[in-house]
This record gives structure tokens, sequence and C-alpha cells, in this order.
């Protein structure tokens, strides 16, 4: 079973669909618990905590 890359592995490239793709969730999750059939409120916090993670190392990658 192949590991997942971690968010510092990852290129520029994939770092910036990951974003994309992490965006895209959180207004879907947003959506789901303005219309109240939001089933785990705990992603909420998780999907912003991995889109910080990777706006942390988009900067590192820029600045280095």
């Amino acid at each position: 079973m192949a590991k997942a890359k971690t968010t510092s592995e990852l290129t520029p490239a994939e770092l910036q669909v990951r974003l994309r793709e992490l965006k895209q969730e959180a207004l879907n999750l947003r959506l789901q618990r303005a219309t109240g059939t939001l089933e785990n409120p705990a992603r909420i916090r998780q999907v912003r905590r991995e889109t910080a993670q990777v706006l942390t190392a988009v900067t590192a990658k820029s600045l280095a």
C-alpha cells in the first residue's frame, strides 16, 4: 500500500490542485451546515487545518 505524500513532498502544481480541492470541500461543508445536512461537523476544522498546511507549504516553496 502506497503512503500518501505529505504537503511538504508535493510539487507546487500538486499543492495548487490540493488547495483548490480543499476550498471546494470547505464550500460544500458550509452549504451542508447551512441546510442542516452536515453529518460530520469536525470535518470543517480538519479542512481548515489542511488548507493552512497547504498554504504554508506553498509559501515555503515560493520563498525557497
